[in-house]
Formats: C-alpha cells, structure tokens, sequence
C-alpha cells in the first residue's frame, strides 16, 4: 500500500473519522482508523458498533490496499505535519507517513480482528444540509446527558410525507423543530420514527452542515436499526436507540396562558448578569407585568441581583415564574429571532418559548411555528 495526498484533505478525513473513535474499549481494534487506499481514493473509516464514520479524499495510489492504524496516534501526527503533500506507504506491520522531511512510523493493528464497519442504508430522501444542521441543533440542547436513562439522551427524528420533526426531551425541558424534506419514492406514505443519540447526531449534522443535500437512508429493526447520513464525501451511520419519547401534543397545549414578549438577546444577557449571585441550581425569577417591563432577580439574603427590561405582557396583569437559568439560556439561545414569545401558565407550570417574526427575518415566521421549546418553571420563587 503506498500513496500520496494533500496534508490538509488527509488531516480533515483523520480527524471527522476519529470522532467515531471510543473513549475506552475493551475491543484494542476498535481504537484504530481503517486507511483503504485505491483508484485515486483514500477512504479513512472510524467504528464502535454504535456508529461509523467514513470520510473521502482525492489521493495518488501507486499502490492499493488496506491497513489499520491506531487512530488517536495517527489524529496527532496529522496535526504537527508540515502543509504539502503527504507520503504514507505500508512496509511490512509499519505504516510511515512522510512530509517536507518529516517522518513518522507507525505501528499497525491486525486487519483481520477487525469488525466489518456497516455500509450504507437503502436511500429514503434527503434533506437541505444547513437547515438540519441548525434544527439538530436547535432540539439536542433539550436532550439529557444522564446515560442511566438511554431513551431521554436521544432525538427523535419523524418523518411524514415531506415534513420532517425533530424532538428531544429530558423531562424538564421538551423542544420541537420542523422542517421540509424530501421523500424517495421507496419512502412510500407511512410515517417513521427513530430514536438517534443527541450527541452523535450533534456531531453528524455539523459535519454536513457546509452546504448541499443530506442524503438519509434508513434500515429498520428497532434499537439494532441503522440510520444513514451522507453528504459530499461524508458518510455516517448511527445505530437506533430503543424507544420512543413521550407524546408532547398535550404538553404544548397552552390554552388560557398569559403571553410576553421580549427581546431575546437582552433577556439572555439579563439572565447571565443576575444569576452571577445564585448558587448552583438556583433559580432566577421573572417578574413580568402588563405595565411593559420585567424585572429579574436572583439570590438569596444580602447576595441579591435585579435588573429591569421592557417586556409586553397580554392575557394578565401580572406574571411571575422561575427558571433554571442555565436552562432558559439554553432555550433562548436556541432561537434565531430578535424577539421571543412566552406562554405562561405560571409558576410551578409550563412555558413555551417562540421566535417571534420581526422586520427583515425573511425566515422568523416560519421559525416561529416551527420550533417550539417547553420549559417547566420552578414552583419555589426567588
């Protein structure tokens, strides 16, 4: 195996292939990168059963074949190689890789112990790049990082006709996001839901996110099901989650709420300001009223913060509520928007966040009947 290829485009292929790399594994193979090299490609592929990473680049093959590198070695030679072509060539169980006089050596793992990465699943439509970068992101900020609960870790991706919806949920909190996609003719008109985890479909969608089509292909069988993502010359599977999150229709039903609304980059600030004096996990309150302001404050005794923005409230006199601020903060900078809608039921209840369209937000709304995010508020107020 022997060939030549650019310093930057080998370093990008190493480096998205590594993030399928495991922490820790009790699989020594699992640690390395499958390097396959052939016809003027190199294929770089990182695995460990949950997800695979493969990534392409141009390359000059004078020699096909295949071997397999442990991956965290070769992700830290790639970043100290001088920018120019790179050399690599497979000598027996040495694999070197050679810039501008530089020369590594590396040992090689058994190809034969390792496992074969899946391939790609059957088409089932595709969806702009961009857009579901941003709604990925957008819901996987409400997803729960506590791994005993494996189902409130994951987004749920549905799929009906050429509507896409994206949810996550970690019981505090519950975020939704539409978008358009667009359905194979083999998509047929059912509608499918699949469980994928937040973090590795976060890392997904970033990757795709530079522009284009996200081609999606889908395999079911339950928690043993795949969900493929491919786009330019990135290919991604995830294995399924078990389970199905719970129903949010009734949750976001707000029916009888007061309504406020503010501007989203001056409350966020507000939050960050006031919650300098709040111990951990306290909350701040929010203190609208229908005079057009809301006052914030946190603390507790002599350590005490407050400060005051216009706010317009309807449906009450009078609202108050707490959060989580590292919650709301999440929530608030979730949305794109220059103004925010919040539905309020008071405190210890529900509130639901919107963007809110303003002038020049070509896109503000749509966003506000696209993405919603529910936040409890915290029933002890400040």
């Amino acid at each position: 195996m022997e060939f030549r290829v650019d310093r930057a485009e080998f370093a990008d292929a190493v480096g998205r292939a590594a993030r399928a790399l495991p922490g820790r594994t009790p699989v020594p193979v699992l640690g390395g990168l499958l390097l396959e090299a052939d016809a003027g490609r190199l294929a770089v592929t990182g695995f460990d059963f949950e997800a695979a990473v493969r990534m392409e680049a141009d390359a000059a093959v004078t020699a096909p074949g295949r071997v397999l590198v442990l991956g965290r070695r070769l992700l830290d030679v790639c970043r100290v190689l001088p920018d120019g072509p790179v050399g690599c060539v497979l000598e027996a169980s040495r694999f070197t890789v050679e810039a501008d006089g530089t020369r590594f050596g590396l040992s090689t793992l058994p190809l034969a112990e390792y496992p074969s990465p899946p391939g790609p699943p059957a088409p089932y439509g595709t969806v702009d790049a961009a857009a579901f970068a941003t709604a990925v992101a957008q819901v996987a900020v409400a997803a729960g990082r506590d791994g005993t609960l494996p189902l409130l870790t994951g987004v749920q991706l549905r799929l009906d006709g050429g509507e896409m919806t994206l949810s996550a949920s970690d019981r505090y909190r519950y975020a939704v996001r539409r978008l358009e996609w667009k359905p194979e003719a083999a998509a047929g008109d059912g509608v499918v839901e699949m469980l994928l985890p937040a973090r590795r479909l976060l890392d997904v969608a970033r990757s795709l996110g530079r522009g284009g089509d996200v081609r999606i292909g889908w395999e079911p069988g339950g928690g043993g099901g795949l969900v493929g993502f491919e786009g330019g010359r990135t290919r991604t599977a995830l294995r399924l989650l078990d389970g199905r999150l719970p129903a949010y229709t009734s949750l976001f039903d707000m029916a009888g709420a007061a309504v406020a609304e503010v501007e989203r980059e001056d409350l966020a600030e507000a939050v960050r300001r006031v919650a300098v004096v709040a111990e951990a996990n306290s909350p701040v309150r929010l203190d609208f009223s229908a005079g057009g302001s809301v006052r914030l404050r946190a603390g507790y005794g002599d350590d005490v913060a407050a400060q005051r923005l216009p706010a317009t409230l309807s449906g009450a006199d009078e609202m108050p509520v707490a959060f989580n601020p590292a919650y709301l903060l999440d929530a608030l900078a979730s949305f794109e928007s220059p103004r925010v809608r919040l539905e309020l039921l008071g405190a210890g209840q529900r509130a639901l966040l919107h963007a809110v369209p303003g002038d020049g937000e070509a896109d503000a709304g749509a966003e506000a009947g696209e993405h919603r995010h529910l936040l409890m508020s915290v029933k002890e107020l400040v």
